[in-house]
């Protein structure tokens, strides 16, 4: 293998995947359901199981995905790499709630996000809750109605996730500085004032 000028004599390819194992180490992952399946052939009954797992960074990252096979090790091996070839990254506010109030809708499955106060915690239940705890929210409230469905809740949940917008992506967008969209704080205009 040729050394690259000055270079490590590591190729680029085992660059990303020193990369892809770092990335490995930060990521958790939690176990949202995983439900027995039956397929029905010539001789009875032949079972599977299918698992839906979510991963993150607790930084702000996160994605979901789903797995089948005839054991459930590798059912969960499954849903955790399309989780993790999924990933999505989500504007926080302060790196513990979010910056507005949104809505998602998948299916059957509705999900109110509602952002909360310091102190309030994670209001939420069951796979919405496993979605929070590896993005790394640590307040919010939330509300899901219409599907008990882990899928739909999960897939609501993260459509309302890319909706969100932070003041510096709005203020992007529009050409202006994050200060004219937030408007100034009261001691700016007590000295101007004065």
């Amino acid at each position: 293998m040729a050394r690259s000028p000055g270079g490590s004599g590591r190729s680029s390819r085992d660059r990303d995947r020193g990369r892809d194992r770092d990335e490995d180490n930060e990521l958790t992952d939690k176990l949202v359901t995983i439900n027995r399946v039956a397929k029905v052939v010539k001789g009875g009954r032949r079972f599977a199981f299918a698992a839906i797992v979510v991963v993150g960074d607790q930084r702000g990252r996160v994605g979901h995905g789903a797995g089948k096979a005839r054991e459930v090790p590798e059912a969960i091996r499954k849903a955790t790499e399309a989780a993790k070839r999924g990933l999505i990254r989500v504007p926080l506010r302060d790196g513990r709630t979010l910056h507005h109030d949104v809505k998602g809708r998948f299916g059957a499955g509705k999900v109110t996000l509602r952002a909360a106060p310091a102190g309030t915690g994670i209001i939420a239940g069951g796979p919405m809750r496993a979605v929070f705890e590896t993005l790394g929210v640590k307040d919010i409230v939330a509300k899901s109605v219409g599907t008990s469905n882990p899928h739909n809740m999960i897939k609501a949940t993260f459509q309302a996730l890319e909706q969100l917008n932070s003041p510096r992506m709005v203020a992007t967008r529009r050409g202006k500085k994050v200060g004219d969209l937030l408007g100034r704080r009261d001691g700016d205009a007590a000295a101007e004032v004065a």
